[in-house]
């Protein structure tokens, strides 16, 4: 049959659309989304270009800005707290802490404003909406790339040597970066409801820190914490991402859990956060960039 025969709906199927209004199924919508892979590169790609475009220093304020971070904590903790004294290798261990949780930081600021932020394009052209806060997913990836390379020059440069176990540090930032997005696409979609939740989100950011043993040695927490309360802050999925990065470039540093743990631990967070994340967002399709 030609497509001049064609009935208009078996028409619009072969053409690939939908009707208006219509929540595409989980697969269907992963195949709409993978056909945009490359609107999401280029989204990502211009991100990076509209952030970073002005300054005179840019693209390096993406390295900058977490080495200035961790140089701040570390003249508060590891010097006027002492914190140095009690964690070998006190500096890659901050600086491994501050990076890793920067990077799901990051990707969560910017994804609650993944559709408020872009109602202009989401309005002016029909594409899945995850891939804006899969995009911001993807900039963020392509920053802690380079950051885990800076990573591995401090640990080298405290004189730790090189082993086997640092190649364990791609699957452990793909790991973190299925979690990321899957936190992404919930953000969004709350943030595309709740204009307020950006104001609230660097408190929550805040306090998440403070609770992943990123400014201080893990022991502080199993030291001091037990029962429910220890079994909750090792539960904490940036405790275990973090753990987790550490364990791969500074063997023997204290760790909250065993490794094997902590690598089981971050495949279900980053499976469970990334299938909820995903479901929730698409079933709010419709909604986005109405009102």
């Amino acid at each position: 049959m030609t497509q001049a025969a064609m009935p208009l709906r078996n028409l619009a199927r072969h053409n690939g659309l939908r009707a208006m209004g219509r929540l595409p199924g989980p697969v269907e919508y992963g195949r709409e989304l993978w056909a945009h892979r490359h609107f999401v590169t280029a989204f990502a790609g211009a991100r990076v270009t509209a952030s970073l475009g002005g300054t005179r220093l840019g693209a390096a304020w993406e390295l900058l800005t977490p080495l200035i971070n961790a140089g701040i904590y570390f003249l508060i903790f590891g010097v006027v707290l002492g914190a140095r004294h009690s964690t070998p290798h006190f500096v890659a261990y901050l600086c491994i802490g501050v990076f890793v949780f920067g990077f799901t930081q990051s990707v969560v600021q910017a994804g609650v404003r993944a559709i408020s932020g872009n109602l202009g394009l989401v309005r002016a052209l029909n594409f899945p909406r995850a891939a804006l806060p899969v995009g911001i997913t993807l900039t963020e990836a392509r920053n802690m790339v380079v950051s885990a390379a800076v990573l591995v020059a401090i640990v080298l440069a405290g004189g730790v040597p090189a082993g086997p176990g640092w190649l364990l540090l791609a699957p452990a930032i793909l790991l973190q970066s299925v979690f990321n997005a899957g936190l992404a696409l919930l953000v969004a979609r709350l943030g595309a409801q709740l204009e307020d939740l950006r104001r609230l989100t660097p408190f929550v950011l805040r306090i998440w820190m403070y609770g992943s043993a990123v400014l201080y040695p893990v022991t502080f927490l199993t030291d001091h914490l037990h029962g429910r309360l220890r079994h909750l802050a090792e539960a904490n999925p940036m405790l275990v991402f973090i753990d987790l990065t550490r364990h791969t470039l500074l063997p023997g540093v204290p760790l909250v859990a065993p490794a094997w743990r902590l690598w089981t631990e971050a495949t279900a967070w980053a499976l469970l956060v990334g299938a909820a994340g995903y479901a929730y967002f698409r079933r709010g399709e419709s909604e986005y960039g109405r009102g």
